[in-house]
């Protein structure tokens, strides 16, 4: 009988000790034949106990191992995992994600069927909250944020996914995550892997669910990291950009602009004015459409996330044009590598066999 290639599943973590025993309850519970999977979580140093509740789970299931990330940082966790990786096919979860059932399989099905390099599913974000369910609904939202994965229902070739399947081949074609990019590490990888004529395929059928911040502050904190290194991203890779990266700076320029000069000029002042009012016009209209029905809170909660998203990823963008100011000649270096091993030191594998419409959970590993 067919062998289901061997997955190893890599798990960044940093004080997720509220998440991650279910996370790994999802996997552990997966249909997906329990002796071709590992999970390796790497811990970049928490503080609430999370390399304890991982520790336990190694003791009960040995397929679970604890890694260590001293640089505590997302990229430096990926690949020590990806280093670490027994299997010829990786997968990425995040420590504030839940999975579906059948998610390994479905992922391993999609890289058969598709012979893409990476495939994901779309993110489905889960609230809590006054304020979290309004930015589970401005990030499902086209308006909110531009990139696919968020709100696409449809099978298609994209730019990036959330997460993310690959065979290990990438990997050794096309390097590791880049370790200087605190953040959108994963869009500059997908970057390269597409520019070396890989392909990335989003499929509705991969169901994950992702805990998105549900504080005003937390929300603010993170996309404003996101504009920041995004301007690194475009120094290192100015074709990466798209048009709709460069609409939160330049209304937060503007803006910032026409109020200064304002004070001397009453045209930029009154200019100013009205960019505000149909930006403002525009939100809440929208944001109607998303939450009227759930009351004029939650209305209300949803247009002041959109402003956050939008002004937050903006600002944050700006500032990384001053932070990394000196860094436009600096040459692009190259990605950590990933060494080629022989394969009898990965776990044995053969391929999937195609569109079986049968669980592999019940089949001989």
């Amino acid at each position: 009988m067919t062998e289901w290639p061997f997955v190893s599943v890599i798990i960044p973590m940093r004080n997720e000790a509220d998440s991650i025993g279910a996370l790994l309850d999802g996997v552990l519970a997966q249909d997906y034949p329990a002796a071709r999977f590992e999970v390796l979580v790497i811990d970049g140093a928490s503080t609430d106990g999370s390399a304890a509740v991982v520790e336990a789970y190694g003791q009960r299931d040995p397929r679970v191992r604890l890694l260590h990330n001293p640089r505590r940082i997302v990229p430096t966790a990926l690949n020590i995992g990806i280093r670490a990786a027994r299997g010829e096919v990786i997968g990425r979860l995040d420590g504030h994600t839940r999975i579906a059932p059948d998610y390994l399989r479905v992922g391993v099905e999609a890289l058969q069927r598709t012979g893409a390099d990476n495939v994901g599913g779309p993110m489905h974000a889960v609230g809590g909250g006054w304020f979290g369910d309004a930015v589970a609904r401005a990030t499902a939202s086209r308006f909110g944020i531009g990139s696919y994965f968020h709100y696409g229902s449809e099978e298609r070739e994209v730019d990036t996914v959330y997460l993310g399947m690959w065979p290990r081949p990438v990997f050794e074609r096309i390097g590791l995550f880049d370790e200087e990019l605190v953040r959108n590490q994963d869009d500059e990888f997908n970057y390269r892997l597409r520019k070396a004529g890989g392909r990335i395929i989003l499929t509705p059928l991969m169901r994950s669910w992702y805990q998105n911040r549900r504080t005003l502050i937390d929300l603010l904190r993170q996309y404003y990291q996101y504009g920041q290194w995004k301007v690194r991203v475009l120094q290192k890779h100015p074709r990466q950009m798209s048009w709709r990266h460069f609409v939160p700076p330049a209304f937060v320029a503007g803006l910032a602009a026409l109020t200064a000069v304002g004070t001397l000029v009453p045209v930029a002042a009154a200019a100013g004015r009205t960019i505000v009012a149909v930006y403002a016009a525009l939100v809440l209209v929208i944001a109607a459409r998303l939450a009227l029905r759930r009351g004029v809170r939650a209305w209300l909660a949803t247009a002041l996330a959109f402003v956050s998203l939008h002004a937050a990823w903006g600002a944050g963008f700006l500032n990384g044009l001053f932070m990394f100011v000196g860094r436009w000649r600096t040459p692009e270096g190259a990605p950590p590598r990933l060494e080629r091993r022989d394969r009898d030191i990965a776990a044995p594998v053969v391929p999937v066999a195609r569109a079986s419409s049968a669980s592999p959970a019940g089949r001989t590993p």
